[in-house]
């Protein structure tokens, strides 16, 4: 998988834009569906990631892409069934997950957040390795 671009708003995999989140799922892209977890937004403050997506867990490890400086919140019950599932959950800046993606594309899996503005909600997430 070659990644070429990533700025705010979009991420460019393999010669296509995507103007969206992703999530990259052995190998196949698609769209982060984050409907199911728009009840949270209020306590967040923004929409997290919340264990109400499907979340490919078929993996060892799964990078989180959190937009340009880390803020999308990642809430508590991933980090829990990631743990369950004895899942190596990496949460960083979107730039830097794709280099972690880069280095160790074997077994990962990832959600890469591209569409948060920098000013949208206070620090929420800082990165962090399970």
């Amino acid at each position: 998988m070659r990644f070429d671009k990533s700025s705010f708003g979009s991420i460019q995999i393999d010669g296509s834009t995507y103007e969206h989140d992703v999530i990259i799922d052995r190998g196949e892209i698609r769209k982060r569906k984050k409907k199911p977890s728009k009840k949270f937004r209020d306590r967040f403050g923004h929409t997290p990631l919340s264990i109400e997506e499907e979340i490919p867990w078929r993996c060892h490890q799964l990078v989180t892409g959190c937009g340009a400086h880390g803020r999308l919140p990642v809430m508590q019950e991933v980090q829990r069934e990631a743990k369950r599932h004895n899942i190596k959950l990496i949460v960083l800046p979107t730039i830097n997950a794709i280099e972690v993606l880069k280095r160790e594309p074997k077994d990962t899996n990832a959600i890469l957040y591209v569409t948060c503005e920098p000013s949208a909600l206070p620090a929420l997430v800082a990165p962090f390795l399970l």
